[in-house]
């Protein structure tokens, strides 16, 4: 929000400004601490919007803590102070959400708090890999290269979640035309022509008999199978968020023939990504694991983590670990971790991994894409090659008749 403002400074002179803040209390505190009697305070409207309020409920995503975390490293390394960086930011920021969330964190960072105390008040926004990354800069005095980390990491996490999602809008956009195709010819073409084949009594071939059978299916249970359809939808939704669905679908998506492979090695990248960062940033390896262990979206990459971390802390190796599940983590990987282990760069070394994971991604993807358009180019095709024989079909055997 803008706020208008008149104030008077130590000299008495009348002041006039804008100031931009989260509340009318949060802009009359900053305008004190330049030292200034505010004497009025009025917020500045803008013109009506019916989507106005809409941008305080967008969703802070990767790309925007990957983009903040960027400039909050430049700003650091520029030795910018941290609450005017925060500040500065917060004007940036055109999502009201994500602005009113770093005006809060430079106020209490103002208050006496560390960066990571005051970013660890909001943990829907960052992660406890994020925060757990800057604790650990504070630590080592690295604060700048944390947030450089940070962004990195941000960016390729962000760049395979918009790889998965492209992969999915042309298979989704075919079956939703499927679907209208459907719905039309039920509701619009059908019931014309089963008046016309009533009323002139031709013969109907067999895809049209077929066509018709379903249309009567669908005018008798119609309704059923749509509520039947919508509530199978509510009961999976309620369900995969409960703790067993959620293990009961990581389970069964990775058996899935392809797609299981691809989500293997998403779960993969992202284990040795998280676990290099962690380790680059100079955290233990015991407390790294335990860290990445919470933020692969997996049960059961994250029971073999659990585990990892559990041997580790009693002294085991985490490549004599992996080596247990071989049906789960390839010998490929398991090969660059021990040597990452003996040669002291295993943060080094699970970058390699990620590098590696992060080309095959892109290659299933564009493999899934190429096949994929071709395949559902041909059963739209047929769909619609089946409904057209069998509406023109009567129509054919009528104008012959005549």
């Amino acid at each position: 929000m803008k706020f208008t403002y008149q104030a008077r400074n130590k000299e008495g002179k009348s002041e006039t400004g804008i100031i931009e803040a989260s509340s009318k209390e949060e802009a009359a505190s900053l305008l004190q601490k330049y030292n200034v009697v505010v004497v009025s305070l009025k917020e500045v409207k803008g013109p009506f919007s019916l989507f106005k309020g809409w941008n305080l409920f967008r969703k802070i995503s990767k790309k925007d803590l990957a983009i903040f975390s960027r400039q909050l490293a430049v700003m650091l390394d520029s030795r910018v102070p941290v609450v005017q960086s925060l500040l500065s930011l917060s004007v940036q920021t055109s999502k009201t959400s994500f602005k009113d969330v770093i005006v809060r964190i430079s106020q209490l960072v103002e208050e006496g708090n560390t960066l990571s105390e005051a970013f660890s008040n909001f943990p829907k926004v960052f992660s406890t890999l994020y925060i757990s990354l800057i604790k650990s800069g504070e630590a080592s005095g690295k604060i700048s290269e944390t947030f450089y980390y940070l962004s990195d990491h941000l960016e390729r996490e962000y760049d395979i979640n918009s790889k998965m999602k492209e992969a999915m809008i042309y298979p989704s956009l075919v079956l939703v035309v499927m679907a209208v195709v459907v719905v039309i010819v039920m509701t619009v073409v059908m019931p014309k022509l089963v008046g016309m084949i009533n009323e002139l009594g031709a013969k109907v071939p067999l895809p049209t008999r077929i066509l018709l059978s379903f249309y009567k299916f669908f005018n008798v249970y119609g309704w059923l199978i749509i509520i039947a359809f919508i509530g199978l939808i509510i009961f999976l939704v309620y369900y995969l968020r409960t703790k067993e669905g959620k293990k009961v679908y990581d389970k069964a998506s990775l058996k899935i023939p392809l797609l299981g492979k691809f989500f293997e090695k998403i779960f993969l990248s992202r284990f040795a990504e998280n676990l290099s960062t962690l380790i680059s940033a100079g955290l233990p390896i015991t407390q790294a694991l335990k860290i990445t262990k919470n933020t692969i979206g997996n049960y059961v990459y994250r029971r073999i983590v659990a585990e990892t971390e559990k041997q580790v802390s009693e002294g085991e190796k985490i490549s004599s670990v992996l080596v247990k599940y071989p049906e789960r983590v390839p010998s490929f990987i398991i090969q660059m971790v021990k040597v990452g282990e003996e040669t002291g760069k295993l943060d080094k070394t699970l970058m390699e991994i990620v590098n590696f994971y992060k080309k095959e991604i892109d290659k299933t993807v564009s493999m899934f894409t190429t096949l994929i358009e071709p395949i559902l180019i041909i059963i739209l095709g047929f769909g619609v090659a089946l409904i057209a024989v069998a509406v023109i079909s009567p129509l054919y055997g009528v104008l012959g008749s005549i």
